[in-house]
């Protein structure tokens, strides 16, 4: 099946066309930066340009920065307060007309994985991590996925949030090298390992790419992968999401 396949950060809006059944792209990939400040209703016209731009007249699925239950928006720490409790499934498909899935960003990015990434056929307990102007994640046991588990909001013992501490944003804003910025993130994943004792980390995200620059800081015991779909596993969650709810 094709589906448009949109991810929606903090920073840009990502979108291509992705064939559900083998997850590959079939078309170039269009970003497009998010509306700042991010409202519902800039959101919703940088979406219909992605639609726009592909011509697209078929199902579409999202990946959100927010717990979505039903459609609905829970929360909002990346995108404007004023989303929360707006059913996007709704605006979204009234300004496209058509038919439109929204999941939460990283839940989408983890069905990826779990489909066709390191995760496929994994049988113990994974924690994917998106990392990017926050920090997302997924939790996948025993091949399937916990919805919104927004661990990027969690408190470390330092009294920050995961996000507020290690995210890539942070490591922009105080310009961290990778190194240094490695060494906080292994906090994070040190603090995860004590609270759930998982079989294995996944990390995603921009900076999935950058793995081999700050493997070396990382010493937590409990294995950890860079995602095999790298920053392309939202686009291709969301359609795969979104082909599976019509």
């Amino acid at each position: 099946m094709e589906v448009l396949g949109i991810d929606i950060g903090g920073s840009g809006i990502k979108g291509t066309i992705v064939d559900t059944k083998t997850g590959e792209f079939l078309k170039e990939r269009h970003r497009i930066p998010t509306p700042q400040p991010a409202t519902i209703d800039d959101i919703a016209e940088t979406v219909k340009a992605i639609v726009d731009h592909f011509k697209f007249e078929g199902p579409i699925g999202c990946g959100f920065p927010s717990v979505i239950q039903n459609g609905v928006v829970k929360t909002a720490s990346n995108i404007h307060k004023s989303c929360i409790n707006v059913n996007v499934d709704e605006v979204f498909g009234h300004i496209t007309g058509l038919p439109v899935h929204v999941f939460n960003d990283a839940d989408a990015a983890g069905a990826a994985e779990l489909q066709f990434g390191c995760v496929k056929g994994y049988k113990g307990l994974a924690i994917f991590l998106t990392i990017g102007t926050g920090i997302g994640s997924a939790i996948i046991n025993q091949g399937q996925l916990i919805p919104n588990s927004e661990l990027g909001h969690v408190y470390l013992d330092n009294g920050m949030k995961v996000e507020h501490f290690a995210s890539d944003a942070v490591r922009k804003k105080e310009d961290l090298n990778r190194k240094e910025w490695g060494e906080r993130f292994n906090i994070v994943l040190k603090y995860f390992d004590k609270l759930f004792y998982p079989d294995l980390f996944v990390l995603g995200g921009g900076s999935s790419k950058k793995f081999h620059k700050y493997a070396e800081t990382i010493t937590v015991k409990t294995p950890v992968k860079p995602a095999e779909l790298l920053n392309q596993a939202g686009i291709i969650g969301a359609a795969l999401l979104a082909s599976r709810a019509l």
